[in-house]
């Protein structure tokens, strides 16, 4: 198989090519240049592995949450890739995405900074043969009032830095908890959980794969940010 993964959704642009036990990838944290570095690292790639864009099989993309421009450029990029090759489309959770670089064992909690005061966060358990099932739902919520089943395990992404640390905090003085804080979406791991998930026969449409916010607010009011407001 031959499969494109793309994930942009946070400020890392991430970009990974699958092809039969070969994995190859661009990966850089690149705030605000996602949309001129994307199409040419694919391009780049494809190069480098001696395909044209006709010869994949699948395309990935992350679908959120994050920034909300990373993750339309995403899905709109992969929509557009998927209708012109007339291929399919997978769409996969960032937040699955970051969970899928621990290898360690036990329990992952996947945290991102949603800013205006929030994280985007969801907790996974490993199943019997080992793979990671998400627990309940994603969310996005303070920091302060996140609640997790599990005692320990590894914490990773970006919101345990948001908010002064407050989840890295809080998960140090309540339980067994490794940290990680720089942690980034790959699109290596995007490529294998595609890999791992597609099921031709359950294969969607392309307009299916949709963004995942988990909120229609971008950015604080004037108020909300203590900013007086200008006398009229």
């Amino acid at each position: 198989m031959h499969l494109l993964a793309i994930e942009t959704s946070t400020e890392v642009c991430s970009v990974a090519l699958l092809s039969g036990q070969s994995l190859i990838a661009r990966h850089e944290v690149a705030p605000r240049r996602h949309a001129e570095l994307v199409l040419p690292w694919i391009d780049s790639l494809l190069a480098e592995a001696g395909l044209h864009r006709s010869a994949l099989d699948l395309i990935a993309v992350g679908v959120g949450p994050g920034a909300f421009t990373g993750v339309r450029l995403a899905v709109a990029l992969g929509q557009g890739l998927a209708l012109g090759l007339d291929r399919p489309l997978l769409g996969i959770s960032t937040l699955d995405v970051l969970a899928a670089g621990v290898l360690q064992p036990g329990p992952v909690l996947a945290c991102l900074d949603a800013r205006m005061g929030e994280i985007y966060a969801a907790e996974y358990q490993r199943d019997a043969r080992g793979e990671l099932q998400q627990v309940g739902e994603s969310c996005v919520m303070s920091p302060a009032d996140w609640q997790w089943q599990s005692t320990h395990g590894h914490a990773l992404g970006t919101g345990l830095s948001a908010c002064e640390t407050v989840l890295a905090r809080r998960l140090q003085t309540q339980g067994a908890w490794t940290l990680q804080a720089d942690a980034l979406p790959h699109a290596a791991d995007l490529a294998r959980l595609a890999v791992a998930r597609y099921q031709p026969a359950l294969a969607g449409s392309i307009d299916a794969v949709q963004p995942i916010y988990l909120r229609d607010k971008v950015a604080q009011t004037l108020a909300e940010r203590g900013v007086p407001l200008p006398r009229v």
